[in-house]
């Protein structure tokens, strides 16, 4: 039997058994897309006058040694406490990052009303707004910024 060692021999064959394969020779292209937040991640300082500020907007929150999550539908910011954030060992954040460093906003479901309740309840007082604001949702909505108690800014959107 005779071997054809041409470069053309081989290229040939290459073409021949990867169509048998079932591949065509053109590129897969990746699919998906990103689809939403799961969660971001904030050093912080106070992690109880934190912890009690958003429990009392009506979050969830879990704790543990070196993290409060805190839980908004279905996302979640994770709040690294200070012994995390601090150590050199700890790479896995934003170098420069120190509290305050968050600017988030929320989207409330709920009336005007009860929103400015739910903030006086916490203590949060209102730093801007109502204002007007185009959101994620490419809609424009009424916003209200307050701070929590480590000064990160938070912003309360309300689409109609």
């Amino acid at each position: 039997m005779k071997h054809n060692s041409s470069r053309r021999g081989f290229i040939l064959g290459a073409v021949a058994g990867s169509t048998s394969c079932g591949w065509s020779g053109a590129v897969a292209q990746p699919t998906g897309n990103i689809r939403s937040f799961d969660h971001v991640a904030l050093p912080m300082q106070n992690s109880e006058a934190m912890m009690a500020f958003y429990r009392g907007l009506g979050c969830e929150v879990s704790e543990n040694p070196n993290i409060c999550s805190v839980y908004i539908g279905d996302q979640m910011i994770n709040f690294h406490r200070p012994a995390l954030w601090q150590s050199q060992t700890f790479t896995l954040r934003a170098p420069a990052a120190k509290p305050p460093c968050g600017d988030l906003c929320f989207v409330w479901d709920g009336t005007p009303q009860s929103l400015k309740m739910r903030l006086g309840q916490v203590g949060a007082k209102t730093i801007e707004g109502p204002v007007g604001r185009q959101g994620g949702r490419k809609k424009t909505g009424s916003s209200v910024y307050v701070r929590d108690p480590d000064g990160n800014l938070l912003e309360f959107i309300i689409y109609s």
